[in-house]
């Protein structure tokens, strides 16, 4: 019989878990850019400090002023020759820099009209002719209350949490994700400090966002609302240092007070943070191991998804971002592959991005190309007839990419020891794994980079 096995090394303080009364936390999300709004647009906001009207002021200068967009106002009349277009895609067009999420969240709170209709509807169809009037609505904050929600909690003391999310849980509230998230449940297990950096952004070296966050804010808006300096707002940390993706399991470290949380942005800023993550490959990567360095930016096509951009495509949206992957183990003759990544940045898909790149998306990772028809044309040809049915069943379980942070180290913020955790792959992930053993395996015997853990399975 072989078993995954690991080994974790952590510090020698008590493991206690402290239980602390819940609290509530407000998370606003941000749009740090500027953009030049069409002259199409005007802005019937009044001055906050004078109270008179700034609606004849430069719509540039009232961008800078007013960069989250609350309070503009558009109004046109659709030309002839437009094609059937959906109305949050033909206001968003129009407004440079906006995000389609903040549109339809404008259309949902009866903000805009067509016709002299108000249209609650997103997907509404226009045409040439129809007349539009939209008001871009105020920001909401979102609320993060605690919630009794099960934590698998590797380790714990006064000042860390490392945590084993699994799959399919969205770390921090978002539109779209109010909550069920890890912070929810974390603010229910404990106090998270609530970190203040005014006109600062989440550490871009943090690791992935949700598919349906990333789908909302767009390159250009992220985790938090970056509110003018003369409101004293700051930016709401709840003590999450990075992030992981919402289909991803593994694990994620916590800071419990502010020291903790400088600590620890400070390693994940200097990449000195230990990662190591595993996946099922559709296909497998030649060379069976390398660096890749390919530069990291938003696909202008999709906004679902980053691209890795190299050459003289790549532009300044995109960012520099490195990745270091090996085949542990050749899988179903060639049709798959489990694969070690090691992050040296952690940009947003990263790893996705460069799986993608190299040809050889994640199994299960649709966004990016690891459709379940590509498995199953990859696996089909090299698995017995009598065995199709069950390759069938067990790839169309398969509801997120399969990708796992598997291992984490760092050096304690207050000890100054390093400490390493390492976590196996839930169950679905084993699942297929053992699957992709049973066609066939080709072992390239490659160990797994943290002393003692193996990667073995029955």
């Amino acid at each position: 019989m072989i078993l995954f096995s690991s080994v974790t090394c952590c510090s020698s303080a008590p493991s206690a878990k402290t239980l602390c009364n819940s609290t509530s936390l407000y998370l606003l999300h941000r749009n740090p850019r500027t953009s030049r709004v069409f002259s199409i647009i005007r802005y019937s906001a009044l001055s906050s400090s004078t109270g008179e009207s700034i609606s004849d002021q430069s719509c540039e200068h009232l961008v800078g002023q007013r960069s989250n967009y609350a309070g503009v106002t558009l109004e046109e009349t659709v030309t002839n020759g437009t094609e059937k277009s959906r109305l949050d895609s033909w206001v968003s067009i129009r407004i440079s820099g906006i995000s389609r999420a903040r549109v339809q969240s404008s259309i949902k709170s009866g903000l805009v009209s067509v016709n002299g209709r108000i249209i609650n509807k997103v997907s509404h169809v226009i045409r040439a002719g129809d007349k539009v009037n939209c008001t871009i609505s105020e920001l909401q904050p979102l609320r993060a209350e605690p919630e009794d929600i099960p934590l698998d909690i590797v380790y714990e003391d006064a000042h860390v949490l490392v945590v084993n999310k699994p799959a399919n849980m969205v770390v921090h509230p978002a539109p779209g994700n109010p909550n069920g998230t890890l912070v929810n449940g974390i603010l229910h297990h404990c106090r998270l400090p609530i970190v203040s950096s005014p006109n600062s952004e989440m550490l871009s070296e943090t690791g992935d966002i949700s598919d349906e966050e990333f789908e909302s804010f767009s390159s250009d808006q992220s985790y938090s609302e970056e509110v003018s300096s003369s409101s004293c707002a700051a930016l709401v940390r709840p003590g999450i240092v990075h992030r992981l993706d919402k289909g991803t399991s593994g694990l994620l470290v916590v800071a419990k007070d502010e020291h903790s949380h400088a600590q620890l942005s400070e390693q994940f800023k200097q990449h000195t943070i230990h990662r190591v993550y595993v996946s099922l490959t559709s296909g497998v990567p030649s060379p069976t191991s390398g660096r890749i360095e390919i530069p990291i930016g938003r696909d202008v096509n999709n906004r679902l998804r980053m691209t890795a951009v190299s050459g003289p495509n790549n532009s300044r949206q995109s960012r520099y971002a490195a990745s270091r992957y090996r085949v542990i183990e050749v899988l179903a003759d060639g049709g798959s592959a489990l694969v070690e990544w090691r992050l040296e940045t952690g940009r947003t898909h990263q790893i996705r991005a460069h799986a993608k790149y190299l040809g050889i998306p994640l199994l299960g990772d649709e966004v990016y190309g690891g459709t379940k028809g590509m498995a199953l044309s990859l696996l089909r040809p090299k698995t017995p007839s009598n065995n199709h049915g069950h390759l069938s069943e067990l790839v169309n379980k398969l509801e997120r990419p399969c990708l796992h942070a598997f291992t984490l180290g760092f050096k304690h913020p207050h000890t100054g020891e390093v400490v390493n955790f390492s976590c196996p792959p839930p169950a679905d992930f084993t699942e297929i794994l053992s699957l992709l053993r049973n066609i066939k395996k080709i072992s390239l015997n490659h160990p797994i980079g943290i002393q003692h853990i193996q990667f073995l399975l029955a």
